[in-house]
Parts: C-alpha cells; structure tokens; sequence
C-alpha cells in the first residue's frame, strides 16, 4: 500500500511538472465525458427508433391484416357474408399477405426468439414467435394440401396486437424515464467566462475549476459554485424539490442547472463534468433504474417458470387433444391460445415501469435513490437512528433566546450593541448572531475602538457608550451575578452584553433543531417506528435535543466506531434499522445498517455509503421516502398479482378445459387479453405519479 502511494505521489510531482501532461489528461477526461454523453444519446437514439419501428410495422401490417380479414373463410362465415378476388386462388393470395405480415411484422419477435435462446433464458419474445410460426406454419401446411382449416387471420390479428402492445410498453418506459432527460436538459451549453474584466461566451466543457463565470438574472446557473460578487434569489426546485426560491449572496453555495432571480451573480467553479450534482443525479437516476433488485429478480424467475409453463402446457396440450380423437388444426388451435395466453409480456412490464418511474419521480422530490433494493426495504423500517448535527438540528449555531436587564433598553437594542461589535468578530457565535440581526432587519451603528478581550469577548464604543459582549467566565472574574433566567438548558452557549461595565442583557445560542423534525418525528411514530438519535455531543445538548423532540432515546458521545457497533446491537436485538447522516464521520453506520440515508444538499449528496440520499437534508422527506417505498412496492405486488394471476385462470380456458360448455380462448382473444392485461399493468404504475403528487401536497 504504502508503496503504491508513493507511486501516486511520483505521479502527481510528474504530472504538475509536465503542463504537457495535464492538458493531455484534461483532454482525456473531457473525451470519456463526450463519449459517456455520446452514448446516452445513442441508447436513447436507439430506444425510439425502435418505438418508431414497432409503430411502422404495427401499421403495414394493419393495413395487410384488413384484406386477410376479408379473405378469411372463417370470418367470412361468421359476419355472414362472401367475398371473392381470385376465386379459387384466393388461398394462395392469403397466404402471400399473411407470410408478409408473418415475415415483416413478426421478425422482432422472430429475433427475440434467436436472442433469448443463445442467453439460454426463453421469455416473452419465445412465447410469441412459437405462437406465430405454429400458426402461420400449420395454415401453410393447409393452404398447399393439408386437410383442415387454416387461421392465418389469428396469426396476423396477433402479429398487430403484439406489435401494438410493444409499442405502448416502449412508450411507457420512455415516458416514465423522461425526467432523467430532462435534468438532461437543465444544464445550458454555454457560460459566461469571466475573463480580465470582459466576458466571454464559452462551453461548458472549456470551463476549469477556479473559473469565474457571470449569471446574469433569468439565466440558468451553468455551473456549482460559489458566488464570489452579487446576491439574488435562486429556484432550485428542479433539483431539490423545493419550490420556494432561496436566497443566495456572496459565499453562497449554487447548482448547476438552477435559475437565477433578478441578481446578477459572479461564480467561482467548483465542480464541472461529471463531478457536478446534476451529473451526479442524473447518473445515480441512471444506474437505480439499470440496476436491478430484488423484486425485478422475482419478476424474472416468474417470467421463465412461466415460459417454461407454457412450452410444456402448450405441447400437452396440443398431444392431449390428439390422443382425445380431435382434429389436428383444433388442437394446434388450442396449442396457440395456451402459448399466447401464458406469454409473460404484463409480468416482464410489472415491476420495470414501476421501477422507472419511482426512481424519477423521487429525483424529482429530492430524493436520490442509489440501492433500489433498500428502496424497497424501507417499508420494513423498524427504528431510525438519526445522527443530530445536521439532520435533526440546522448544523450551525444560532439564536434562540435574547433578551435584556436594563431598564431603557428594550431586547431589540441588546441584540443591536450586540451586532455592532460582532460585525468585526470572525468568532463562529458571530456569524449567528449577525443571522438574527439580519432576520430582525435591525440597523448596526458605527464601532469605535475595538478590541478583542482574551478568551473573554470583545469590546468597542457604539453611541458614546463602552459595550462589551463577553463569555460567563469574564462575569465569575468579575464578580457580576447572572440573572437566573438567563439559563434554559445545558445545550444553550450564552453570552452578555454589558452597557459601561453594567450588566444589559444576554444572548442564548445553540445548534436548532429544524422545524421540519417535529413533524417527522410524530409521522414516523404514527407509523410504529422508533426514532432514537445518536451523536457525538454531549450528554447535556444529546438530552435536551432528545426531550424537545420527544424521541424514543438517544446514545452520546458516541464515536464513528461505536456507531457502527451501536446499529450492529440494534439489529441483533430483531429490529430493521434506518440510519440518517452526512455520510462522511456517519459513513460506518450508513453502511452497516439496513437503509443507509445520507442527508445534505448542494454538492454534499456524494455520499458513497448511502443508499437513498435526501437533497433537501429535509427530516420530513424521510417520512415521505418511507411511505413512498410502501407505495412502490405495493404497485409492484399488484402487477405482480395481476400478471400471474390472470395466467391462473385464462391458461386452463385457452386450453379448452370448458370446451364442453362451449367457452374457448381463440389465439386472437389471448392476444387482446395479454395486451389488455399489459395496458392495466402500465396504468396501474403510471398512478405512482398521482400517489407522490398526493404525497406532496398533504406535506
């Protein structure tokens, strides 16, 4: 190991000496982005030029079948009517258009059979060109002598119905997917380079970091970064949900792909190619929909048992009624129904659609899900653990009580004085309390004199009077006593303000718990989860936290290591454990435990131990994740059920169990029930959309 790092190191000098090299590297990198974006084109390219193909031929073929019908002896006899081109020659003329419609239409399915057979899975494309080339092989054999009757109508009434039926699946799983081309779509090609005072337009992929690029107001920011001039309010709704538009000024994080408000901003690149969030989104959107889980594997094992079903009940079935004395175009009439009835087309759309549009309407709702298969096992949650900082709480220190001592001064002017000196303070606690200043829109009067007071506070003259804002140790040294009600909890840091060495007021501090986390909080518990929290504070701030949000428990100053350890006891005691962090110092926890969930937003989402990250570091959306898992997996046991189910009772009457109380499955109905059953499957995952809609708007 230590060898390879020093490997690493000669390389690093190597390339920082050799410009040559680095801009040789640039090249490469920015050539594997091209060709990774080349080929999401080009799978995409490739998705609806077949969509395009299956439209085309499902209306040659429509057009072929019309003639066939009219030819047709048997549909001739039962609309009652005669109808005649070439007299007796007319078989052969039928033939001709339905070996077309054979040929033409039923080559993707003809090839699907090739395709299936060399990866040795037999499937749905088996299922209907056996189906197929029985029938248009068994007419052919009676056009040219064979005694019976032939049905080259079923065969190019299936062919039509098949093809349509693949048309509208494609279509559905374009449009399910949809969204991940149009976060595609948010990055815009050009920036504004910022370069000796002018600004030059310029692509994205010619951008480096610690560029600076100008937003102008209505544009979309081409970059993350940091802004570095200007302020303005940012809609970020289309990468974090969040509809209302948050305020953004210098030191202000932005993504790439927001629009900017009225501001004009100048940003500093931090992240471009394929370490940008949106890149980062759209790939983790990409690989959940590619990567298949548990359930889909499910969906996959039904589908072959069910090929497998329908080879062996078809041939049976065809040997069965042959050895009951029925003519052979009857039982290969019965062999075709079973074969068209069994063929798993509804169960092979089941659980990809769902899987589709779950994961791009999460995206949509800030939700990013990595591991579908803990997706789905988040309906299991027992218990959640969260981690404080930051999850629970806003992870910075602000104020959360203020208030005065000295009669003439009301509480607005302790946090003024306050403000005044803490303007010219680098001090974290200053940062809170300019916050509040800020919200409080309270004006700051000119300082005079500053001065730090060792480890104590800070001082100046503001309005011809000496104010200090000093820590409780300044106030034991010098004997002042502090009021009772200046103390609330353990996990407040207080500082005062003195007005000529007398004591004026005070100012009360500490990490905030959200607002959001009280809501969460009580849904999860309606929904029998425990919430406990674990943190490496201590007892004192782990205790008061827990008590305002009244959580089941709490484990303190708890180290990364007994994390871990800590949700390894949890789940040996019987529970199903969701852990919440920042995915960094929580990264052991988030791995070990059953749904790992990072919390962060902007370009904090990499997180590479979690499963599902949260773009908003909102608590709620974990309530929404939780009983939005619930409803996936609900729409996919539904599919399930009515795929497998429908086989259950159509196979058996397709196979001319009842044939004896006249009730038979034609190949030409089993294909209008399988495309019906198909069309159901799609529309009962396409309510998703309105569950999460729902599911938003009671939030």
């Amino acid at each position: 190991m230590e060898k390879d790092k020093n490997k690493s190191n000669q390389q690093h000098k190597h390339s920082k000496r050799n410009s040559a090299d680095n801009n040789v590297n640039q090249n490469n990198h920015e050539s594997h982005q091209q060709t990774k974006q080349n080929h999401d084109h080009d799978h995409t390219d490739h998705h609806r030029m077949m969509i395009k193909d299956f439209k085309l031929r499902f209306w040659i073929s429509l057009i072929f079948t019309l003639p066939i019908l009219a030819l047709s002896p048997m549909v001739q006899n039962l609309l009652g009517f005669e109808f005649a081109l070439l007299g007796a020659a007319d078989k052969y003329l039928l033939f001709g258009l339905s070996s077309i419609v054979f040929f033409y239409g039923g080559w993707p399915f003809l090839k699907g059979l090739v395709d299936e057979l060399k990866e040795k899975q037999p499937g749905m494309m088996t299922l209907i060109a056996v189906a197929i080339t029985v029938a248009w092989g068994y007419s052919t054999a009676t056009t040219f002598g064979l005694e019976g009757s032939s049905f080259f109508w079923e065969l190019a009434t299936l062919v039509d119905i098949m093809l349509l039926g693949h048309w509208i699946e494609m279509k559905s799983v374009l449009g399910a997917s949809r969204s991940l081309q149009e976060l595609v779509k948010l990055m815009p090609s050009e920036a504004h380079l910022l370069k000796n005072g002018n600004t030059v337009d310029v692509k994205l992929d010619e951008l480096k970091e610690g560029d600076h690029v100008v937003v102008r107001p209505g544009e979309k920011i081409p970059v993350d970064g940091i802004i570095t001039d200007g302020q303005s309010y940012v809609n970020e709704a289309m990468v974090t949900g969040e509809a209302k538009p948050v305020k953004k000024e210098k030191n202000s994080k932005v993504i790439g792909g927001t629009i900017n408000g009225n501001g004009s901003l100048t940003v500093k690149v931090e992240q471009v190619g394929e370490n940008a969030y949106l890149n980062k989104v759209i790939n983790m959107v990409r690989d959940a929909q590619s990567v298949k889980s548990k359930t889909q594997n499910l969906a996959d094992k039904i589908a072959f048992w069910l090929t497998i079903i329908a080879l062996s009940v078809g041939f049976t079935t065809l040997a069965a009624w042959l050895l009951i004395g029925k003519e052979f175009s009857f039982a290969m009439e019965r062999m075709a129904s079973v074969m068209v009835i069994t063929c798993p087309h509804a169960l092979g759309l089941a659980v990809p659609l769902v899987v589709a549009i779950s994961t791009s309407i999460s995206a949509q709702r800030g939700l990013l899900i990595r591991n579908r298969t803990a997706f789905e096992n988040s309906r299991k949650i027992t218990m959640m653990v969260f981690d404080k900082t930051g999850t629970l709480t806003k992870g910075n220190f602000g104020v959360t009580r203020f208030g005065s001592f000295m009669d003439g001064l009301d509480d607005n002017d302790i946090l003024k004085y306050a403000g005044a000196l803490e303007s010219k303070s680098e001090h974290p606690l200053a940062m809170g309390i300019m916050r509040k200043v800020k919200e409080g829109k309270i004006e700051i009067p000119q300082v005079d004199n500053f001065n730090a007071i060792t480890g104590k506070g800070i001082e100046g003259d503001v309005e011809n009077k000496n104010i200090k804002v000093v820590s409780p140790g300044y106030l034991k040294d010098k004997k002042i006593d502090i009021p009772d009600n200046a103390y609330k909890n353990e996990a407040e840091t207080v500082v005062f303000i003195l007005v000529d060495n007398t004591l004026a007021g005070f100012i009360a501090m500490s990490d905030e718990v959200r607002e959001e986390s009280f809501d969460a909080i009580k849904t999860l518990k309606e929904n029998n989860i425990k919430c406990y929290m674990m943190t490496g504070d201590n007892e004192e701030v782990a205790k008061s936290v827990s008590d305002e949000l009244q959580l089941d428990g709490y484990f303190a100053g708890m180290l990364p290591d007994q994390k871990l350890e800590k949700i390894k006891e949890l789940q040996e005691k019987g529970e199903f454990v969701a852990m919440t962090g920042d995915g960094i110092n929580d990264a052991p926890a988030l791995a070990t435990a059953d749904v790992g969930i990072a919390v962060g937003s902007g370009t904090d989402v990499a997180a590479e131990t979690a499963d599902i990250i949260l773009v908003n570091s909102n608590p709620q959306d974990i309530t929404t994740l939780i009983l939005f898992g619930k409803a996936t997996y609900r729409k996919m046991i539904q599919n399930f059920v009515w795929a497998t189910g429908y086989n259950i009772v159509a196979i058996p009457l397709a196979a001319g169990v009842l044939y004896s109380a006249g009730i038979l499955i034609s190949p030409a109905m089993g294909a209008v029930l399988m495309s019906l059953s198909t069309i159901i499957v799609a529309l009962n995952a396409q309510l998703l959309k309105r569950k999460m809609r729902v599911a938003g708007e009671e939030e």
